[in-house]
């Protein structure tokens, strides 16, 4: 154990991996880096004119954790304001046999979930066998192992990379004697530091509260006793009778009442969502979604598109907030295009409902723009969760563009890989802007096209007419003639209804 307290956290994620790749009797993972966190993956300095002022980033960097901070110092002003100590955690897996390759993949990135969170990993220990202990996860030998290396290196917590039964994380918590959370708990923390919208703050706590609902912990009958005389509690008597409510129950029942009223909070909300959407529609206006898995540069895509200035920052969902802005194609054709929440294997089930209503942009689109980060050691899996998720929320039949980010860091040879995995997808850099002209080009040719073909005879003093087709439709032919701009379109059937007193005689044909 001495090994590893010298060893950082990444060390650390490579020394359980290599302990794993020794009993399997293969050899992998050269670099010890969390892969989902890579330093190159999203850094702000490398985009900063393109990413626009940034503003949300240093009201998050004024809550950093800091290493070796106690509340037992002799000058308490030592302690910076804002500053929490870092939480030390164990990472703790189960594998089966040929699984490996995933096993290895999940513990990197639960690694990088943990050190988004504000932990730093020191140790871990990764179990191969059939199925999880369906008492404590690990095996009761391994659960041993567990308790020393949690004592010897002062752990405050340990980190399944699963999401864990109430009964599973009770056993292991009595066993290991410190606090044990599983991934679907460090992902929902993550959520709420990073929640900045009223939303996203109420879908967070709701996601938080049907995640807490079945893992509540009473405390036995010491806090209230439900006996009814003699009759109750094996004849106790006198002294037996209780108000008849459990403390846990009265838990649950408050808990309860917190959901259904921030469902209503939610539901409130969509109102102005759907009258937002409603203007687009019938001004015509197609819509984008970018779609992907966390940090995969969607938010640097969505800047260097637009210029919208939303936060770019190298951690896991470092946005959570929908945002949506204008964008023309070169033909002229104006379109909305929407940044949405990333993706992750194994997204609790709780955030996909609680974050519907951010997701009906993708579900609502005309077309989704799925970014995957090129660089990845499994992008096939990363594109196979995004595609999950978008089916779960009914988009699986929209057109989908794959756009394979942070093309400067692959070789030739991993392009010809990846476009074995998508033949049609377009390779793009948001760091270089590499590929972005192709991606924007894709787009134009991708959003449909209105289904209305009319030929209009535009008089001259009402030239807004001419300029909002341009905008709202495809103009395929203009000409001008004696009384009037001949305009050939494609358009909506709303907007051939409302541009009806305009069509050009058949005369004049």
């Amino acid at each position: 154990m001495n090994e590893a307290e010298q060893n950082t956290a990444d060390d650390a994620v490579e020394r359980v991996l290599r302990g794993a790749e020794t009993k399997a009797g293969v050899t992998r993972f050269g670099s010890g880096a969390a892969e989902a966190m890579m330093v190159h993956g999203s850094d702000a300095a490398s985009g900063a004119d393109t990413d626009g002022e940034q503003y949300d980033r240093e009201e998050r960097a004024a809550l950093r954790r800091v290493a070796g901070l106690s509340t037992e110092l002799e000058d308490v002003t030592e302690v910076e304001y804002r500053q929490l100590r870092l939480e030390n955690v164990v990472l703790i897996g189960v594998y089966s046999q040929g699984s490996l390759d995933d096993a290895e993949n999940s513990l990197r990135e639960l690694s990088a979930l943990a050190e988004t969170a504000g932990a730093r990993v020191l140790d871990g220990v990764l179990q191969r066998r059939p199925h999880p202990d369906p008492s404590t996860y690990l095996g009761r030998g391994k659960v041993e192992e567990l308790r020393h290396i949690v004592a010897s290196l002062g752990a405050d917590t340990v980190v399944a990379d699963t999401e864990l039964a109430p009964s599973q994380r009770r056993a292991l918590e009595d066993a290991v004697k410190v606090k044990v959370i599983d991934r679907t708990a460090v992902i929902l923390d993550i959520f709420s530091q990073h929640a900045k919208s009223r939303e996203g703050k109420a879908q967070v706590e709701l996601a938080q509260l049907e995640y807490l609902l079945p893992r509540l912990r009473g405390w036995g009958e010491s806090m209230s006793r439900q006996a009814g005389g003699q009759v109750g509690s094996g004849g106790a008597g006198m002294g037996s009778r209780g108000p008849g409510e459990t403390k846990i129950e009265l838990d649950r029942r408050r808990i309860h009442s917190r959901m259904a009223k921030l469902r209503r909070q939610i539901a409130g909300m969509k109102p102005a969502r759907e009258a937002k959407r409603a203007n687009r529609r019938r001004n015509a206006v197609p819509s984008v979604a970018i779609a992907g898995y966390t940090n995969a540069g969607k938010s640097s895509l969505l800047n260097r598109i637009t210029g919208a200035g939303v936060l770019v920052e190298n951690a896991l969902f470092a946005t959570l907030d929908a945002t949506v802005r204008r964008n023309t194609t070169a033909d002229g054709r104006v379109y909305t295009i929407a940044d949405t929440v990333g993706f992750v294997r194994n997204l609790p089930h709780q955030l996909v409902e609680a974050f519907r209503s951010t997701l009906e942009e993708v579900g609502d689109a005309d077309l989704i723009v799925h970014v995957v980060d090129a660089a990845h050691p499994d992008p096939a899996g990363q594109i196979a969760t995004v595609r999950d998720v978008i089916g779960e929320v009914g988009a699986r039949d929209i057109p989908e563009l794959v756009v394979f980010n942070k093309a400067d860091l692959v070789s030739a040879e991993d392009r010809l890989v990846l476009r074995g995995l998508e033949p049609d997808a377009v390779f793009a850099s948001a760091r270089t802007g590499e590929g972005i002209a192709d991606v924007l080009a894709a787009i134009g040719e991708m959003l449909p096209d209105p289904a209305v073909e009319v030929e209009l005879l535009v008089p001259y003093d009402r030239g807004e007419i001419v300029s909002a087709l341009h905008e709202q439709a495809r103009v395929l032919e203009l000409d001008y003639v004696e009384d009037g701009t001949r305009v050939r379109a494609l358009v909506s059937p709303e907007l051939a209804g409302q541009y009806a007193e305009f069509v050009a005689p058949v005369a004049a044909a």
